[in-house]
């Protein structure tokens, strides 16, 4: 598979868009100077406990209140508080491998056992901001590395479950021990299995070296929390540490400094690789000239075609997103129909794995298929999106077909999506699709006109409405607008407001007052 990285640089905002084979199943976005990413390590501030979630709320510097479970406080949370409390003004601090670890976190326990209102504590952000809600943390601190992942407060290595070698198990665990100081832990990652014993071992005293800035930044900031202890790198070198292996054919920037950046980092961690990064220079846009642009216009579309006609419906709820498979006009040309419904399925199987990678969704997602008789196709379309979804980097479970060919995913969000609904509900139909009949407009005018002049009194309307029905008004010499004025004793002044919809009208009186809706 051949995978390519553009990274489109504004002033505002980051945009990544990761390729497959050309095709666009990745897009990020990343605001400039927001902060507040995955991966951040902050000196927070306990708001408010929260005895009937077992859960607080905690300062760390955003607009809203982070969110912080008792679960999610970790098993050495007290080692934690520990440590930040030896690096207050005024105290002797001291390092983690000097430490003797105190009990671990029970997992029946209350968080008003542990944190109080006012307290200071280390803390990471899980998940981002979305919508109305802050960030998501947790205080079982890591530090992820390209190939090594760096837990404090431990003493165990754990592997990678792909990791399915023995004698490479016993590898890693030997460069890791001999490595790692006392009281601390790591978690050895896939892309290890191909990297030099070096490479590992430099990894894990990279992150040390990370952990050890973090413990001194307490000190530094302790006067003045919340305050940011220590920052994961840029989106872009995030998605490269996770992402890059051998079919990476290039990365192309459209910024000198992000190009500067990205190359440095990879000339660190895979010096071979430095020449895919290339600095792009040309007049189109190069999101455009990647023939991006246009695909990532799919983003905003409910429909998503399929090959031969087929198609998928992709409907967004507060509750779930629900995607329906249709065969479109393909069972009219064809005679098998559990065979055609079975291609449609396996297609749309495809299609739908991109689409949830590139739209981001999260939460639950139902997907109705074209119902299957046979018990072996709906094993094999299950089996199918399993493969499919090993792909994707986003914790997820996939369900096979229910007795009514429904099949439930649940994906896990971290980020905001990347290409938010930009429409909005429609005014005259007000989301329904349908507006009242045309050929009962003219009838709905006059009967509002009476009501206006008859029992309201007035002598002047002036009526606002789309350029159609405001020429079908002034139409002839005899024009329905003067016949009305005859009829109900009236200046009428007609006028067109090309925003408004074909049936949507407006009555106002001389000093452009609304009479309907005052």
């Amino acid at each position: 598979m051949n995978r390519e990285l553009i990274v489109n640089v504004t002033p505002t905002e980051i945009s990544i868009a990761m390729c497959e084979d050309k095709v666009l199943v990745e897009l990020n976005k990343e605001q400039c100077q927001t902060g507040f990413s995955v991966g951040d390590i902050y000196l927070g501030k306990v708001r408010k406990i929260m005895p009937g979630l077992n859960a607080a709320f905690v300062n760390i510097g955003h607009e809203k209140d982070a969110f912080i479970h008792y679960l999610d406080l970790g098993p050495q949370f007290p080692s934690l508080q520990k440590l930040v409390a030896s690096q207050q003004p005024g105290k002797r601090g001291f390092r983690v491998e000097s430490m003797k670890l105190e009990p671990p976190v029970e997992k029946t326990g209350k968080i008003g056992e542990y944190l109080q209102v006012g307290q200071q504590i280390m803390v990471q952000v899980a998940k981002e901001a979305i919508s109305t809600k802050g960030p998501r943390l947790t205080a079982d601190i890591s530090l992820a590395g390209r190939n090594v992942v760096l837990v404090p407060f431990t003493s165990k290595v754990f592997l990678s479950q792909k990791i399915r070698s023995a004698d490479e198990k016993k590898r890693l665990k030997r460069i890791a021990a001999a490595v790692l100081p006392k009281n601390f832990g790591v978690i050895i990652r896939t892309a290890a299995m191909e990297a030099k014993d070096e490479d590992i071992e430099h990894d894990i005293q990279t992150q040390i070296d990370r952990w050890r800035k973090t413990c001194a930044a307490i000190k530094k900031n302790a006067a003045s929390a919340p305050a940011q202890l220590m920052s994961e790198m840029n989106r872009a070198n995030t998605i490269i540490r996770d992402s890059l292996n051998g079919s990476f054919s290039q990365i192309a920037v459209d910024d000198e400094a992000m190009y500067n950046d990205i190359r440095n980092y990879i000339r660190l961690i895979e010096p071979e690789k430095e020449k895919i990064v290339k600095l792009y220079k040309g007049n189109v846009p190069i999101f455009d000239n990647f023939d991006i642009s246009k695909q990532i216009k799919s983003l905003f579309a409910k429909y998503v075609s399929l090959k031969r006609g087929a198609y998928l419906i992709i409907e967004r709820t507060e509750a779930m997103n629900v995607i329906d498979v249709n065969s479109g006009n393909r069972t009219k040309a064809e005679d098998n129909q559990e065979q055609t419904a079975m291609d449609v399925n396996l297609a749309a199987a495809k299609e739908i794995a991109r689409q949830l990678r590139l739209r981001d969704l999260g939460g639950i997602v139902i997907i109705d298929f074209i119902d299957l008789h046979k018990a072996q196709n709906k094993q094999a379309l299950f089996d199918e999106m399993v493969k499919l979804m090993a792909t994707d980097k986003a914790k997820h479970t996939v369900l096979p077909l229910t007795k009514f060919g429904l099949m439930q995913i649940t994906r896990q969000r971290v980020r905001p999506v990347a290409v938010e609904s930009v429409s909005d509900v429609c005014p005259t139909c007000n989301g329904s699709g349908k507006i009242e009949p045309t050929v009962l407009l003219d009838k709905k005018i006059e009967n509002q006109i009476s009501f206006l002049t008859q029992d309201r009194g007035h002598k002047f309307i002036k009526l606002v409405v789309s350029p159609y029905v405001a020429a079908f008004l002034r139409k002839g010499l005899w024009s329905l607008r003067r016949r009305w004025e005859w009829k109900y004793k009236l200046r009428l002044h007609v006028v067109e407001d090309q925003s408004l919809g074909i049936v949507e009208v407006h009555y106002h009186d001389d000093k452009d007052n609304d009479l309907i809706n005052k």
